[in-house]
């Protein structure tokens, strides 16, 4: 924002400059709306702004050192892909035998359905929705009432019910009878965020236009200190400000893993850990997720304690508790 000078209107005298001998009067400039940076005095004394604002911009497009010491081990901890998302998530519950319109139509049903909701259970509500026929014209002519009985287990099931049977009828009516293939078009449909329109996006079309962010991403990117966000939104918009695209693809389902894991299985993270060669490293990570390290519980990680320092540390640190460990 640049300041002005106040206006003055050309009926007003001027005054050329005060009389000899008068304090001369300061004109000050209107502070300028604060953009991060300060000024400072150069050697001839002009004011000079110091480049605040240019240097956080540069600082928030490159990966932070966190993340840089972090993801490796995410990748090697997901290596097997052996979560529920790995084979029940969204992507992979349209029928890829289906035709190419019913097949971009049952990727943007799964991902409609899988907010608020476990992959098992949404995994299950697709079953039923293929054995009924689910194709945009058969949708759009089943009653709203049937479509909540067979999707009666996802979480908020009659909300999701009425939003697929309109988004169905506002394919047939206004993109003839397909999905939309623009993240604009996919936003106007009811029930869909930006969530499941990147995820829609990328199982639907392989395009990839930007990160898909769930409540797993969200939370342990701001666990791990990656980023400092209050809303998936927020996570997504601050990730992609400085995550390389080639990882965009593989982020969200590494880390939705990651966060199945370690919500129902943590005793297999915490045997995965024991395997790799930094296992310190590794324990401290799944740790500050939510894992809890407790001694007496795990014989492995017990014998591992009595040899390495850093894991009998990490160990009396955590003390069964959840804090994050520095």
């Amino acid at each position: 924002q640049e300041s002005c000078l106040p206006f003055v209107p050309l009926s007003a005298p001027v005054a050329m400059g005060p009389p000899r001998g008068a304090a001369r009067a300061t004109l000050k400039r209107p502070a300028a709306a604060s953009s991060g940076g300060s000024a400072r005095k150069g050697r001839d004394g002009v004011k000079v702004k110091k480049k605040g604002k240019a240097a956080a911009n540069a600082r928030a497009s490159r990966p932070p050192a966190t993340w840089k010491a972090d993801y490796p081990l995410i990748q090697r901890l997901r290596a097997r892909r052996d979560a529920p998302v790995d084979s029940v998530g969204c992507e992979r519950l349209a029928d890829p035998k289906a035709k190419r319109a019913d097949f971009e139509w049952q990727c943007l049903v799964a991902a409609m359905l899988s907010s608020q909701t476990k992959d098992q259970a949404n995994a299950e509500a697709m079953a039923a929705l293929h054995a009924h026929g689910n194709t945009i014209e058969n949708i759009s002519r089943t009653p709203v009432s049937l479509l909540d009985k067979l999707i009666a287990k996802v979480g908020f099931h009659s909300v999701k019910a009425k939003n697929v049977q309109a988004a169905a009828e506002i394919c047939l009516a206004l993109h003839k009878g397909r999905v939309p293939r623009t993240i604009e078009g996919l936003l106007a449909l009811p029930g869909v965020g930006p969530k499941m329109a990147y995820l829609t996006l990328h199982a639907a079309f392989d395009a990839q236009e930007g990160i898909c962010v769930d409540t797993h991403v969200h939370r342990i990117a701001n666990v791990l200190r990656w980023i400092r966000t209050k809303t998936p939104e927020e996570t997504r918009m601050a990730l992609e400000a400085w995550l390389p695209k080639r990882y965009w693809p593989d982020v969200n389902i590494l880390m939705v893993g990651l966060g199945q894991q370690q919500q129902q299985t943590p005793q297999k993270l915490v045997e995965r850990c024991l395997r790799l060669k930094s296992p310190a490293a590794a324990l401290r990570l799944v740790a500050n997720i939510g894992v809890p390290l407790r001694a007496g519980r795990l014989p492995a990680l017990d014998a591992l304690a009595g040899r390495d320092p850093a894991v009998r540390r990490l160990l009396a640190a955590r003390g069964g508790g959840r804090g994050r460990e520095k």
